[in-house]
């Protein structure tokens, strides 16, 4: 028996396993759903069901990233890491592709991905779980994961003109209006 240590979370045989589920059993679970629910409403209303989910899904995929790519340039502007967001943009993309696979358990868990509430439960347990495994680093003097890109971090670009700039033997403050420049010599 394996047993996985903390620096790799999946070991051979545990990603064997998602493989196998993931390529063999779930199409094979998706085929009896289907079949069951073309015994029950006939095969061109399952198969025009699938497509209209799989159409809505389609568009929430859209809108959902689009609010997202919106919340991540928010926070960014504000000076802060958007980590819940980009956890969130993963969780919209896994959901995509799940769209892109027809069958209606794929489609129900990726509706489960993107409605806010049950995505914000699976966000929790992600972040939770790899929580230990991120690493911080600091810029000026400040942790970058603890919500900020450190002093003179301007996400228009530049630096704030309150910051004062070293460029060597002269020191240059942004807030008094000149300009260092090389002096012509002659």
């Amino acid at each position: 028996m394996y047993l996985a240590c903390r620096d790799r979370p999946y070991a051979h045989g545990d990603m064997f396993r998602i493989l196998t589920v993931s390529f063999i059993v779930v199409p094979i679970l998706e085929i009896w759903v289907l079949t069951q629910v073309a015994g029950g409403v006939g095969w061109l209303n399952a198969i025009s069901l699938v497509i209209v989910v799989s159409a809505v899904g389609a568009w929430m995929v859209k809108q959902q990233g689009l609010g997202i790519i919106r919340r991540v340039e928010q926070r960014l502007a504000e000076g802060s890491l958007p980590s819940t967001e980009l956890v969130d943009g993963v969780l919209i993309a896994v959901a995509g592709a799940l769209m892109l696979t027809p069958g209606f358990l794929t489609d129900a868990m990726s509706l489960l991905l993107l409605f806010p509430p049950t995505r914000a439960i699976v966000r929790t347990g992600l972040m939770v779980r790899y929580s230990g495994r991120v690493q911080t680093s600091t810029i000026g003097g400040t942790a970058a994961a603890a919500g900020g890109f450190g002093p003179g971090f301007n996400p228009g670009g530049g630096f704030r003109s309150t910051d004062v700039i070293d460029i060597g033997e002269a020191t240059y403050d942004a807030d008094d209006g000149e300009r260092p420049g090389l002096s012509s010599g002659g």
